[in-house]
C-alpha cells in the first residue's frame, strides 16, 4: 500500500476497494438493504459504507476514515480475477494522481511505467476514459458524489424543452453537458483542468457530446471566473481559434460552436440552477450555496452564499461574513492559514496571540511575520466568504490539519471527529446589512470561533467541539430560511457532501415547515454546475 501511494503519487486520499460478493463486502462494512441495492445495481458505483470496527483492512487504504468506498466487480475479467484472489483488493485507476486515466496501451506503458508493475493487454481498443461512479444513502436514496460510468451520460430530465446549448463545468471535478430538448446529457467526470492531459480529455469529451449527438449549440455556458481553463477554452472555440495541441475530434466538432452566443454565469448561481433543474423547480428559492471557492461578481472569493432566485437571476441575500486568505492559493491546502485568518478578524494580533496554541506555530518562525504583513495589507489576501475555508480553519484549530494532500480534507476530519450525541450548538449572529435591494443578511461567525477558543481552554474533548460546530451551521441555516421567508430551500454545493450537515439540516428544514431541495442524480460539488449552467442559459435565451 506504502508503495502504491508512493508511486501514483497519492498519499492519504482514500482508495476504493472491489470485494468477490456481498459476503465479502459483509466482512468489511456495515450495509443494509439499500446500500446492498445499489451496490448490485447495473450502474454498480463505489458506494460509501461504514466501516466495520474489525474490518481486515489496512489503516492506509482510508486514514482516518470511518467509510470505506466499495464496490463489485463489474467486468467478466473482475469476476475471474477476485475468483482467483479470493480476497478483497485495492481497485485504483490507471493514471497519476490529478491525471486522465490511460486508455492507451502505449500511452499507459510510457505514463505509467514508474507505477505498475504489470501491464494486463486487451485487444480491444478502449473507445473513451470513464471513472467509477461513487454514490452513498441516506433518507433512503441513492446520492451521487461523483457521476461517471453507469450514470453518464445518461439525461437528467427538466420541466420544459429548452435551446440546444453546450456548458463546459468548472476547473474542479470538471463535467460537460449538452441539452437536447429536454434532456440534458452530463458526461462522466473528467476531473480537474490541472494538466495538458486533462484538457486534453475534456475536449474529446466535449467533442463526443457535439458529434453524437449532431449538435448545433446555440449558446455556450462557462463559468464567470476569467482564467478557468474551460472559460478560456469557450472563448477560444466560439471564435473558431484552434490551438496546435486540439485534437483532431474536437478540431471536428469546433465548427458546430460558430455564431454561439457566450454565457457567462456565476458559479454559485450554477449551483442554485443546477439544484433547481434537477428537482423541477421553477420558482424562486433559497440556495444555501457553500463550498470552497466560486469567482464572484464584486472580485472577491464567494464561497458560504445565500442567494434568493431562479434559473434566470438571482439575488445574494446573505453570506457568511468576510475574512482573508493569506497566501491565495496557498490557503486551499493549508488550513492553518485560515485558522490564522479568521482569529486575525476576530482581533488582529493580539487574538493571535491570546490563545495556546496559537496557529501561527504551525509555521516556520520564518514564514510567520510575512503572513501578518500579508493580513495588515491585504496584499495576496482576497476577502473571502467561503465555508470551505471555515471549516479548514475549525480543523486546524483544533490540531486536525495543519496542510492536507487532498481536497476537502480538513473537513472530513472534522465531519468524521464529531460526536453524534452532542446536540447543543454555538452562537452565531445573524445581522442586515444594507437596505431596500441592497439589503443582506450577514452571518457573523465570530461569537461561533469565541465559544470554540473557550471550550478549547476548558479542554472539551475534539469530538465536541466539532458538534458544537456542524450544530451551529444548521441552526443557522434555519434562522435565515425563515427571515428570508420562502418556503424552498436549495442545499448545494460541496459542503453538502459533509453527511452529518446536510442529514441535520434537511430534517430541520422539514421539520420548520420548508421543503428542501437536494441532489440525486448529479453531485452537489462542481461535478453538476454544467447542469446549472445549461440552465441559467436557457433560461437567458427564453427572456431574449
Amino acid at each position: 500500500m506504502t508503495r502504491l501511494r508512493e508511486k501514483k503519487p497519492r498519499r492519504e486520499k482514500p482508495l476504493a476497494l472491489m470485494a468477490r460478493d456481498l459476503d465479502q463486502l459483509r466482512t468489511l462494512c456495515e450495509i443494509d438493504e439499500r446500500e446492498l441495492a445499489l451496490l448490485a445495481s447495473p450502474q454498480a458505483p463505489i458506494v460509501l459504507l461504514r466501516r466495520r470496527p474489525d474490518a481486515p483492512v489496512a489503516d492506509a487504504v482510508a486514514p482516518e476514515n470511518p467509510y470505506l468506498g466499495v464496490m463489485l466487480p463489474y467486468t467478466p475479467l473482475h469476476h475471474l480475477l477476485l475468483r482467483r484472489i479470493d480476497f478483497p483488493v485495492v481497485a485504483t485507476s490507471g493514471n497519476l494522481s490529478d491525471e486522465p486515466i490511460c486508455i492507451d496501451e502505449t500511452e499507459a506503458l510510457v505514463r505509467l511505467r514508474g507505477v505498475a508493475e504489470r501491464f494486463l493487454i486487451h485487444d480491444r481498443p478502449i473507445e473513451r476514459h470513464v471513472d467509477d461512479s461513487v454514490a452513498w444513502v441516506w433518507a433512503g436514496e441513492p446520492r451521487i458524489v461523483r457521476r461517471a460510468r453507469g450514470y453518464a451520460p445518461r439525461p437528467v430530465l427538466v420541466r420544459a424543452e429548452i435551446p440546444t446549448v453546450l456548458a463546459v463545468g468548472g476547473h474542479l471535478k470538471n463535467a460537460v453537458a449538452l441539452s437536447m430538448g429536454r434532456q440534458v446529457f452530463v458526461s462522466q467526470h473528467i476531473g480537474d483542468m490541472e494538466t495538458e492531459q486533462a484538457l486534453a480529455a475534456f475536449e474529446r469529451v466535449t467533442a463526443d457530446l457535439i458529434r453524437l449527438y449532431e449538435a448545433e449549440p446555440v449558446a455556450v455556458a462557462h463559468d464567470m471566473h476569467p482564467d478557468y481553463a474551460t472559460t478560456r477554452w469557450a472563448q477560444a472555440a466560439v471564435r473558431g481559434v484552434v490551438a496546435d495541441s486540439t485534437a483532431a475530434l474536437a478540431r471536428e466538432a469546433l465548427p458546430r460552436l460558430d455564431g454561439a452566443r457566450l454565457v457567462a454565469v456565476q458559479h454559485h448561481h450554477a449551483h442554485l440552477a443546477a439544484c433547481l433543474a434537477e428537482n423541477g423547480c421553477d420558482e424562486p428559492a433559497l440556495g444555501v450555496t457553500w463550498d470552497g471557492t466560486g469567482y464572484g461578481p464584486d472580485g472577491t472569493v464567494w464561497g458560504g452564499e445565500f442567494l434568493l432566485g431562479t434559473t434566470s437571476s438571482f439575488r445574494r441575500v446573505g453570506h457568511l461574513r468576510p475574512f482573508r486568505l493569506p497566501g491565495a492559493e496557498a490557503a486551499v491546502r493549508e488550513p492553518r492559514r485560515s485558522a490564522v485568518a479568521v482569529l486575525w478578524e476576530l482581533g488582529g494580533r493580539d487574538a493571535l496571540e491570546r490563545d495556546e496554541p496559537c496557529p501561527l506555530e504551525a509555521f516556520e518562525p520564518a514564514a510567520r511575520q510575512p503572513l501578518l504583513r500579508m493580513l495588515e495589507a491585504g496584499f495576496n489576501a482576497p476577502w473571502t466568504t467561503s465555508a470551505g475555508r471555515l471549516f479548514d480553519a475549525v480543523a486546524a484549530l483544533l490540531g486536525l490539519h495543519q496542510t492536507t494532500t487532498f481536497e476537502g480534507q480538513a473537513a472530513m476530519a472534522l465531519e468524521f471527529v464529531a460526536s453524534p450525541s452532542i446536540g447543543d450548538a454555538y452562537p452565531i449572529d445573524v445581522t442586515s446589512s444594507g437596505a431596500g435591494e441592497k439589503e443582506k443578511l450577514i452571518v457573523d461567525w465570530r461569537p461561533l470561533i469565541e465559544a470554540l477558543l473557550e471550550d478549547r481552554r476548558k479542554s472539551e474533548p475534539a469530538s465536541t467541539i466539532a458538534a458544537r460546530f456542524h450544530n451551529a451551521l444548521s441552526c443557522t441555516i434555519i434562522d435565515v430560511a425563515r427571515t428570508v421567508g420562502v418556503e424552498k430551500v436549495a442545499l448545494t454545493g460541496g459542503c453538502f457532501q459533509n453527511q452529518r450537515l446536510i442529514v441535520r439540516t434537511a430534517r430541520a428544514l422539514e421539520k420548520a415547515g420548508f421543503t428542501a431541495l437536494l441532489h440525486r442524480q448529479i453531485p452537489p460539488n462542481d461535478g453538476g454546475i454544467s447542469l446549472g449552467q445549461i440552465a441559467v442559459a436557457a433560461a437567458r435565451l427564453a427572456e431574449g
